[in-house]
């Protein structure tokens, strides 16, 4: 897997690169850098619909549950917006 552009082979690459796609995803998150987050989540939750429902349950509980959490309450489309910053310090 070391060529980003070449696409998984076998469906245990495809577990197995969900897996590090969700957890680059959550280290964005942690760093506070909502645009890489919601990068890597997108190319996570693309993969993660491709596997069938045996295949997901071979993703480990932990991340599947911080992937459906994340994309429901911050990155959904019924999620609260961002507050605008017009007005602030002025």
């Amino acid at each position: 897997m070391g060529d980003p552009k070449k696409a998984p082979e076998s469906r245990a690459e495809v577990i197995k690169e969900v897996c590090r796609r969700i957890r680059l995803a959550r280290s964005y998150w942690d760093a506070h850098n909502n645009l890489a987050c919601r990068t890597a989540r997108d190319a996570a939750i693309v993969l993660y619909e491709s596997l069938s429902k045996e295949e997901r349950q071979k993703v480990p509980q932990a991340l599947r549950v911080w992937l459906r959490y994340r994309s429901e309450k911050y990155f959904g489309a019924d999620r609260t917006p961002p507050k605008s910053r017009q007005g602030k310090g002025n």
